[in-house]
């Protein structure tokens, strides 16, 4: 496995996406837990998730070169109210892992990793190329960044590390 796939689908900077996952179940979801957003956080653990499938997505239709246009806004990049009604947490979970997959295969396809694509930009800026390698490697970054937070959303909530044990730092 590549440094790329495992950042992308490992433990290659912190625990893997799945221990961060881990343990979120029905049972929780009842409670509210993933729904919860503790004192002053901005988001709620659905919230997170919900917005790393957003860019997920997003880069990997770039990737396969289809030029989905930025969000206008960053609330785009956010489930409204009708989106949580719409998608129960175990629906999210399998959409994450999904784009997960699909992400460590094109970091597999080392034929294509160098392979500029067009990845439009904010309104009023240019379009950016750049290889695949390098959405992939934004991707990441992006998914590390919120999956951090949502380890501290679990944290907060006293839902840290899960049973079959964690980072602890």
């Amino acid at each position: 496995m590549s440094e790329l796939e495992q950042i992308i689908s490992s433990d290659a900077y912190a625990a893997s996406p799945s221990r961060i996952l881990e343990g979120l179940t029905d049972d929780q979801l009842k409670s509210q837990l993933t729904r919860q957003r503790p004192s002053g956080a901005p988001h709620s653990i659905y919230e997170e998730l919900w917005h790393i499938c957003f860019w997920q997505q997003i880069s990997l239709e770039w990737i396969a070169g289809v030029e989905t246009p930025y969000p206008t806004a960053a609330a785009a990049g956010f489930p409204t109210y009708d989106d949580e009604k719409k998608e129960p947490w175990w629906h999210l979970l399998q959409r994450f892992e999904t784009g997960v997959r699909e992400a460590s295969a094109a970091a597999r396809d080392s034929g294509r990793l160098e392979l500029s694509i067009r990845c439009p930009s904010r309104p009023g800026h240019p379009t950016r190329v750049m290889t695949v390698r390098e959405q992939l490697e934004n991707l990441g970054a992006h998914n590390a960044y919120h999956l951090g937070r949502i380890v501290l959303l679990r944290q907060m909530l006293g839902a840290w590390p899960p049973k079959s044990g964690g980072y602890s730092w």
